[in-house]
């Protein structure tokens, strides 16, 4: 068995507020005093790794290793079929506003825009089945790690629908629903989403009853 979380505080590796809020959520039932990364000011580190795993490491163990704490980090992204499993590990890099196109950040519309424009390209029978990966990483000031993976399967649809989700969530549609992630309520998400199924390896291995 892999160590377990005790009480206290668990710093989640992120500067996303909706990715932060999700994550709360799904750990509010257990009693971890989560704080993001952001709230510590610590820096985001450069995601150098070519899966979802490495890049999720590396994100825990900056964090673990800058504030003393465990800390939790998430790497999840979008892969398509048809565009040979595209955006993948670089899905937030896609969002990534240039200089000259206003203000540094991230325009998740634009990112939705650019994989629905290559999907348009690759002709109009392309198949727009998809997945989204989550791989959740936990990591200890000490240098021991955990590592736990999900996967929720769907397709693309456009436009994009819903104001609930964020990233990708408007135009992803899981597989056997009608709605995206972004027009579900959120517990209903949280049920069925990439991250939910990581999350319950993770719930699984750090606080089932020993």
């Amino acid at each position: 068995m892999s160590r377990r979380l005790g009480s206290g505080k668990l710093v989640i590796a992120t500067h996303n507020a909706g990715k932060l809020k999700e994550i709360g959520k799904l750990l509010e039932p257990y009693g971890m005093a989560c704080i993001s990364a952001g709230a510590l000011g610590l820096p985001e580190p450069p995601e150098t790794g070519t899966t979802f795993v490495e890049n999720a490491l590396i994100k825990a163990r900056a964090a673990a290793e800058a504030s003393g704490l465990p800390a939790l980090a998430d790497d999840s992204g979008l892969s398509v079929t048809a565009l040979d499993g595209r955006p993948g590990v670089y899905t937030a890099d896609w969002a990534e506003r240039q200089h000259f196109e206003g203000a540094p950040g991230r325009d998740w519309f634009m990112a939705m825009g650019k994989v629905e424009g290559m999907l348009q390209a690759v002709g109009p029978d392309a198949p727009r089945d998809c997945w989204f990966s989550c791989v959740l990483a936990i990591a200890w000031p000490d240098g021991k790690y955990a590592v736990y993976e999900g996967r929720s399967d769907g397709s693309l649809t456009w436009p994009p629908r819903g104001t609930l989700g964020f990233g990708y969530d408007p135009v992803f549609v899981p597989e056997g629903r009608e709605q995206t992630f972004a027009e579900m309520d959120p517990k209903e998400k949280h049920a069925i989403s990439h991250r939910a199924y990581a999350f319950a390896k993770l719930v699984a291995d750090q606080f089932s009853a020993a």
